[in-house]
């Protein structure tokens, strides 16, 4: 649903772009029209991308030096480009269990996305799991737009279908962003007992403070300090936190403020400079990941 929504999205850029250059180029230098109309075409979804994260990156920028926040932009764009102009609008394949390279050692991992995306945002941190031995489930959370405690179930789906596949009774949960939350209402429906741990990537676990563009029901609940999340958090015993590591970016241009997204006793890792997305690109926190799932 979301691929085909993001090719739609580009189809209609790409014809506006390609418009614009028509407009401007049959005006000023008529014989490079046809190559105007292709330049613009592709340029105003690269633009748009880029520009969509100058904008967030301007509006959550918290008092800290320049040179972070300014890697922070530059990384978050290339990112940007490549998962929703060159990943997601083209995940043509249905989720599926991917094996783990060689003899598998590690616990199997279900990969939860966050808002707005779907299962091609990891595909940079796939590889590098079944490198290491882990069998690997990413999934689609749809529809896209509804309750995050709707999403519960098809985490379910997801870590039975795990389980069924590796004959082991635990799995280790990844989500980045509200795929975070998912886990955690799926953990509040189903409980904890086939969790061996839960490890969340730049998840808005006290709401952010963008301003969403439509107001979903899942945008609602990640809002700072909403209803949703302070259900939630009374939900949870410190048994259940136990289960759970995080990481943050202090320059993160979709969650924020950023050091405030921390679950009570849990201890964020925090990486520098990075943006929102880049938090499933970037090879330090795939390493990070790597390593705290090789512990189990």
């Amino acid at each position: 649903m979301l691929a085909r929504m993001l090719r739609y999205t580009i189809a209609l850029q790409m014809m506006a772009g390609a418009a614009l250059g028509f407009w401007l180029t049959v005006r000023v230098a008529p014989p490079w029209t046809l190559a105007g109309m292709l330049v613009a075409a592709l340029a105003l979804p690269l633009a748009s991308a880029v520009l969509t994260v100058f904008y967030s990156c301007a509006v959550s920028r918290a008092d800290a030096p320049v040179g972070p926040w300014w890697r922070a932009l530059v990384g978050e764009a290339l990112a940007g480009i490549r998962i929703f102009l060159l990943r997601q609008p083209w995940a043509f394949a249905p989720p599926h269990v991917q094996q783990a390279l060689g003899t598998p050692a590690g616990v199997p991992v279900v990969l939860v996305h966050g808002y707005v995306c779907n299962r091609r945002l990891w595909d940079d941190i796939t590889p590098a799991l079944r490198a290491q031995g882990h069998t690997v489930l990413a999934l689609n959370l749809e529809p896209v737009f509804t309750s995050i405690d709707d999403y519960a179930v098809w985490v379910e789906q997801a870590v039975q279908t795990l389980r069924k596949h590796t004959g082991q009774q635990q799995v280790a949960l990844v989500g980045h962003s509200m795929g975070g939350l998912a886990i955690r209402a799926w953990m509040r429906a189903y409980g904890t007992a086939q969790a061996a741990c839960a490890i969340t990537l730049g998840t808005p676990h006290a709401g952010t403070q963008i301003k969403a563009l439509i107001n979903t029901p899942n945008a609602e609940q990640m809002a700072w300090h909403s209803d949703w999340l302070q259900a939630l958090a009374a939900s949870e015993s410190e048994t259940t936190r136990s289960l759970f590591r995080t990481a943050l970016s202090p320059q993160d241009n979709i969650v924020f403020p950023q050091r405030e997204q921390t679950l009570p006793g849990v201890t964020p890792v925090v990486f520098e400079g990075l943006g929102h997305l880049q938090l499933c690109t970037e090879p330090a926190v795939i390493q990070w990941l790597c390593s705290e799932l090789g512990l189990l």
